[in-house]
């Protein structure tokens, strides 16, 4: 049997109608001083895609979106619920997941990694060399396989200066220790997306982020 075309043939329905869907999407910010951020180049653009094309196959999505710089137009009925800090990022996962049960969790954030040790109070005086000792974060999501056991769940992993066998290990690595049903291995410049399923197959290899959002839709509806 053909695998792709099996996916595209049950994924023609409409399995997605009412399923609830969860979707983090953006950069995170961690703070050095009151006034600067540690921050990422994610542009949210995936995330809001899988929005818009979730929405449009029936779901009730919520997408959890963080300080794009570009203002996105979305309209009813996707809940959009904005964050700029890693800490509220992940106090609105995990109060999400609490408070409802998604059928699906699609986390796209670009979640910082890292913390300063220590937050300057007030603005730190230019000029000057500073040195930032970085603490590492904790994974935000653990939380969300902890706390959705039963949801399906698409995890990335973007690794831009590696071999596409790394690329590809590492994402295979990630997703067996999380527990994820999906991993999206991407890297940029040029654009290029793997996605893996559970058993660590790839199913496709994309170079357009359109074409990663139905295509990720269409696995993650057959296995709905």
């Amino acid at each position: 049997m053909d695998t792709k075309k099996s996916y595209k043939i049950q994924a023609s329905g409409s399995k997605l109608k009412n399923k609830k869907i969860l979707i983090t999407a953006g950069p995170t910010w961690i703070p050095i001083d009151s006034v600067r951020v540690i921050s990422n180049i994610a542009t949210g653009e995936t995330g809001v895609l899988l929005a818009k094309g979730a929405a449009k196959k029936g779901a009730k999505v919520t997408l959890v979106l963080g300080p794009i710089p570009n203002a996105v137009s979305l309209r009813r009925p996707i809940k959009v619920i904005r964050f700029k800090f890693f800490d509220e990022l992940k106090k609105i996962i995990i109060s999400e997941l609490k408070s409802h049960r998604y059928d699906a969790v699609i986390h796209s954030a670009a979640v910082s990694d890292f913390k300063p040790e220590k937050i300057t109070s007030g603005k730190i005086i230019s000029g000057k060399i500073y040195n930032l000792k970085l603490l590492p974060l904790p994974k935000i999501i653990d939380d969300v396989r902890k706390l959705a056991p039963r949801a399906k769940l698409v995890m990335f992993k973007l690794e831009p200066k590696v071999s596409e066998s790394i690329l590809i290990k590492r994402a295979r690595s990630t997703l067996a220790k999380v527990g994820a049903d999906f991993a999206v291995a991407n890297r940029i410049n040029p654009y290029r997306a793997h996605i893996i399923d559970r058993r660590g197959k790839i199913l496709t290899t994309i170079k357009d982020k359109k074409l990663l959002a139905k295509n990720l839709l269409t696995f993650l509806t057959y296995n709905l």
